[in-house]
């Protein structure tokens, strides 16, 4: 006789995979608890840029001849640009501005260029076409000062060269930021690698504490706000995303005001109460956060709060451009244990390498699993145990504890498990 089995679809890149699951075994499914789409995101967008937080609306701010900076996200990032600029556009224009004066830049932090192709696809044919759209060039930046935190603050000068800077952006959990959005497309977004080098290189003084993702008075927090500050960010306009990526609510104005009133929606919707289990299931919610092992990752914090000390963590994803990094990559040869990944770390705070401690970090407290299209040489080098299937990683954990108590995470770079 079969025990009465779950099926549970799962996100993997732009597939997704079936998995059966014995029905006892379930702890819970961890969902958001996200409200119904009863507006469309045109709308919603309209709504909250006629009522900007802490700020004057944008069609007051320009004037016909004020060069415009949007910044918005690039490739790695789930945020639905081209629907976010036509209202965005609308607005500006209702205060005189123009498309000649207007820039759109695409913050890429540390990432790899865009194809032109993906830059066409982020904002959308008929934009691309009438309005200037340029990648950050983090070779090409000014310094204008410097944070609390001795952070130099050293910003694209086609950002620094504009009247009006406005920042775009999908509000979300972030395990170092605390959440993602707000003056966050300043610092990294479009900041020179040494400001980003020295803003991530606080990670090894915070990372072995309390988790950072969720905490909006986080230090890395306050350093990207005291950037955004010095560089002169006016205006942020910012979506919060279903796990769809249908957009359900906007906030917009002050860079920190309307950033906080945008948290609480997240909080409300991704933050949700749990008890520990014996392991945990989690998916990336697909592309493009399983892009790579570098992004996937993220995932793998989120859902270190819904395992019990000792238990298992089976990551979903896959990674079709392998590990994205090429520091996390060679930090993963290098290192051959989590304790030399986080000795190294303490020691020596190199972007990229900061992955491989995470994970070594989690790797000590649990069994970490890893369902991709890696090899399995890389998967182990990063302190995985390889599986072909998420079938094969349960055969593993039923076999120390066939009683095991599982919680399944379909979205997990969406979803914050809060210990009750």
């Amino acid at each position: 006789m079969t025990a009465n089995t779950k099926k549970i679809s799962l996100a993997f890149g732009s597939t997704e995979i079936e998995l059966d699951i014995p029905e006892r075994n379930i702890s819970s499914v961890i969902l958001p608890s996200e409200p119904e789409k009863k507006e469309d995101g045109a709308s919603i967008i309209k709504k909250a840029l006629e009522n900007p937080i802490k700020s004057r609306r944008l069609s007051e701010i320009v004037k016909p001849d004020s060069k415009v900076a949007i910044i918005v996200s690039d490739v790695t990032r789930p945020t639905p640009t081209a629907k976010l600029l036509p209202p965005l556009l609308e607005e500006l224009y209702l205060g005189g501005a123009k498309n000649e004066n207007i820039t759109i830049i695409f913050a890429l932090g540390l990432h790899r260029n865009q194809t032109e192709d993906e830059s066409r696809k982020l904002v959308g044919e008929e934009i691309f076409e009438k309005i200037r759209c340029i990648q950050h060039d983090r070779k090409k930046c000014r310094y204008l000062g410097e944070t609390s935190f001795g952070t130099p603050v050293e910003v694209f000068e086609e950002v620094v060269d504009s009247d009006v800077i406005i920042s775009t952006g999908a509000l979300e959990f972030h395990y170092y930021a605390g959440y993602g959005g707000g003056g966050k497309s300043i610092l990294p977004g479009v900041s020179s690698e040494k400001s980003i080098l020295s803003y991530h290189s606080f990670y090894s003084k915070l990372f072995e504490g309390d988790p950072l993702s969720g905490r909006a008075n986080n230090p890395a927090r306050q350093n990207i706000e005291e950037s955004a500050g010095i560089a002169g960010l006016d205006f942020i306009l910012n979506v919060v995303l279903n796990s769809k990526k249908e957009i359900v609510a906007a906030v917009a104005g002050d860079f920190i005001e309307a950033h906080r009133k945008g948290v609480e929606v997240v909080d409300s919707m991704y933050k949700i109460p749990v008890e520990p289990a014996d392991a945990v299931i989690v998916s990336c919610g697909g592309f493009p956060k399983d892009i790579n092992l570098f992004q996937a990752t993220k995932s793998l914090e989120n859902a270190v709060f819904a395992v019990k000390k000792g238990g298992s963590i089976v990551l979903v994803a896959e990674c079709t451009e392998g590990i994205g990094d090429k520091v996390y990559e060679r930090w993963s040869t290098e290192c051959k244990t989590p304790d030399e990944a986080i000795q190294k770390f303490r020691k020596c705070f190199e972007f990229g390498g900061h992955k491989a401690a995470t994970v070594g970090k989690a790797a000590k407290t649990f069994k970490l699993y890893l369902v991709s299209k890696l090899p399995d040489t890389e998967s182990r080098n990063a302190f995985f145990i390889p599986v072909k299937s998420v079938e094969e990683a349960l055969e593993m954990i039923f076999s120390e504890n066939p009683n095991a108590k599982i919680h399944i995470m379909p979205n997990g770079g969406g979803t914050l498990p809060v210990k009750r």
